[in-house]
């Protein structure tokens, strides 16, 4: 993911950035769901049976802590669904692991909201724009609203651990205005917005993703608020992921309004690296596979019948060896690009799904060949 307005305010007041000292994880810890979202990458259902145990799990986590892993993001499905969830999220704390909460919101109630915010770190609610809009892609009429109530009724608390995430697609692309104006009107800290990567129903639906142009228009527009809201001291954190190449945009941005920070900018996003799948990032699925990130469309191992010490350390395969080469070995535009020590070449998953080639340049790069080939200050 890319911090662009932690980036942003940190360079401008010469002071440390918010910096992943450690692997994240991402665990599904069910493929249940009450919703069936266009974009899925699981696919989950309600019908959906768990599969890893509470004791596989516990097992698992110290193997997780002793291997780099600091921040553990609960996913799914839809992660309330599992009752042990509070159970697992306290054991993380017991070892010093982060603890995000990606949740819709619509198990949120006033009997388990503080127990939520007293349990985790964080907690990241999906909502895909205006009420019809989200309604549609969520597949349940009604969700906006109780997905807000629960924004709402988390963040009456006071601690400023609750945003909102949201999933581009040309379904939600004129509610990306809709999605800032809600996050000033309801006071909500942090915006993540995320790009559609093809895997899941996000595959199936290959032709909901937006064009470049609009990829482009829709980046611009972020980093244009997140220049607003440092300059204005609006205190709304901006987030992308799942496309890497934004840090470009914004580094080309940041430059012309603050040549004088040219050298330290592009230094920290070096420092921080791009895509990191397999490198500073895992996934584990429901059913105990651990993949270089969600959307990987090969699997590395599986926890229930393997220790995760030898599938990401001691005995790593040929795959992770490859993606851990900084900047990565790729070819089409990637290959001589001036920028790929800053975004190491975006999604390994879209380029598979596209080429057939793991290591092919990531086919939503918006860049144009002249701009991979020019130099990174013109």
């Amino acid at each position: 993911m890319f911090r662009l307005s932690n980036l942003l305010n940190s360079v401008i007041s010469n002071t440390p950035a918010r910096v992943l000292d450690g692997s994240i994880a991402i665990w599904n810890f069910t493929n249940r769901c009450n919703l069936s979202c266009l974009h899925c990458y699981s696919k989950a259902d309600l019908d959906a049976v768990d599969t890893l145990t509470t004791k596989q799990i516990m097992d698992t986590l110290p193997k997780l802590k002793a291997n780099g892993v600091k921040f553990i993001i609960f996913s799914g499905g839809e992660p309330l669904t599992r009752k042990d969830l509070f159970d697992i999220a306290n054991r993380c704390r017991e070892l010093g692991i982060i603890t995000y909460l990606s949740t819709n919101g619509l198990y949120v109630k006033t009997s388990n909201a503080l127990k939520i915010l007293d349990t985790f770190d964080y907690v990241g609610i999906s909502i895909d724009g205006s009420p019809k809009v989200h309604d549609s892609f969520r597949g349940l009429e009604g969700s906006f609203v109780e997905s807000m109530k629960a924004v709402d009724l988390l963040n009456s608390y006071g601690k400023s651990k609750v945003g909102i995430r949201f999933t581009i697609t040309k379904d939600t692309y004129d509610d990306l205005e809709f999605i800032f104006e809600l996050a000033q009107k309801h006071n909500i800290p942090k915006i993540y917005i995320s790009h559609l990567v093809y895997s899941g129903r996000g595959l199936e639906n290959l032709e909901m993703d937006i064009s470049k142009k609009q990829r482009i228009e829709a980046v611009n527009y972020i980093i244009d608020k997140a220049f607003e809201y440092h300059e204005s001291g609006k205190d709304i954190e901006i987030v992308t992921g799942n496309m890497e190449m934004d840090a470009i945009l914004f580094y080309d941005r940041f430059i012309q309004k603050y040549p004088q920070h040219t050298k330290e900018m592009e230094k920290r996003l070096i420092a921080w690296g791009g895509n990191s799948a397999g490198r500073k990032l895992l996934n584990i699925d429901s059913e105990g596979f651990v993949k270089p990130d969600p959307f990987f469309p090969r699997k590395i191992g599986n926890i229930i019948n393997q220790d995760f010490s030898d599938i990401w350390t001691n005995e790593p395969r040929e795959l992770l060896q490859k993606l851990r080469i900084h900047p990565r070995e790729l070819s089409g535009k990637c290959d001589g690009c001036s920028y790929l020590s800053i975004c190491n070449g975006g999604s390994r998953s879209r380029a598979y799904a596209i080429y057939g080639d793991m290591w092919a340049e990531d086919p939503s790069c918006y860049l144009s060949e002249e701009k991979t080939k020019g130099n990174k200050n013109d």
